[in-house]
């Protein structure tokens, strides 16, 4: 039987030098079949702004909307830990605004933690989220919500400056009390030397292999979109078999084949005769 995954059971993997899975995801039907095959976590990301939605990013994407589809995830998963983000501006005004917003979001979804982009500027918030009972999820390096204000979806942590900014927003964040961090588009030396040194679990999504776990979008990871950037890898394309699936019961049913008498109620229709009697009374 699968073990249910929670903070103690992820944090001893990491003890253990165990690796951790995650993906994406976003509704009811793919967080069944991400829970039957053993991901250790789920992330909810906002993500879905783009994925579901067909935003150019995730800016868009409201509270609102996470509830929604945090709700679908976590009515699917029974063993896998679910994380929803927070998404932009439901935390970066206040430490209350925060606050409120986090516990919103674990009340109406049954998620298991949270999580918020950044590092040092947003501590305070995630320090009085996890006081408040509500563990957190870190996310530095690239962060998508400030993708403005980076210019584009850049790697961060380049040249010796920037590999101490992101060293010490991930102590930032570990201090204010994260079990987890996702480092994003962060060189894989610089990403294995902050999982050496901190105590968290941390994800790499372009991170390297160093990293305690690994997540992918999972439309990226199945071929379910032309978005392919240098650390995805496509585990199967799922894309294709979806288009040529649609393709051939496009075709069956314009030439007619599509249903047939065994995908019909044959034994349930009226006789001729009555169904004759019918044609003549109306």
């Amino acid at each position: 039987m699968p073990k249910k995954n929670t903070i103690l059971t992820l944090l001893d993997m990491k003890a253990r030098g165990e690796k951790i899975s995650q993906v994406t995801c976003y509704d009811y039907s793919t967080g069944r079949l991400v829970d039957a095959a053993g991901i250790n976590t789920v992330l909810v990301g906002d993500s879905l702004g783009m994925t579901m939605q067909g935003y150019n990013d995730t800016l868009p994407v409201t509270m609102d909307e996470m509830v929604v589809y945090g709700r679908s995830v976590g009515r699917a998963c029974k063993d896998t830990f679910v994380i929803l983000d927070m998404p932009f501006m439901s935390y970066q005004a206040s430490v209350e605004q925060a606050v409120m917003n986090a516990g919103r979001l674990m009340k109406e979804t049954g998620a298991n933690a949270v999580k918020l982009e950044g590092g040092k500027t947003v501590a305070a918030q995630i320090k009085a989220i996890v006081e408040s009972g509500i563990p957190v999820c870190a996310h530095i390096g690239m962060t998508p919500q400030s993708a403005n204000a980076f210019g584009g979806f850049k790697v961060q942590g380049k040249g010796e400056a920037n590999a101490r900014r992101v060293l010490e927003d991930a102590l930032a964040v570990e201090e204010a009390g994260a079990f987890m961090c996702v480092l994003e588009c962060v060189p894989p030396k610089l990403a294995a030397l902050i999982t050496k040194k901190t105590k968290m679990i941390t994800i790499g999504i372009g991170g390297g292999v160093g990293c305690d776990g690994q997540v992918l979008v999972w439309q990226d990871m199945m071929g379910m979109s032309d978005f392919k950037p240098k650390f995805v890898r496509r585990f199967a394309e799922v894309g294709q078999i979806l288009t040529d699936a649609f393709k051939a019961y496009d075709a069956e049913v314009k030439a007619g084949t599509f249903p047939n008498d065994s995908e019909s109620y044959v034994k349930s229709d009226s006789s001729d005769e009555f169904l004759a009697q019918l044609d003549a009374e109306y």
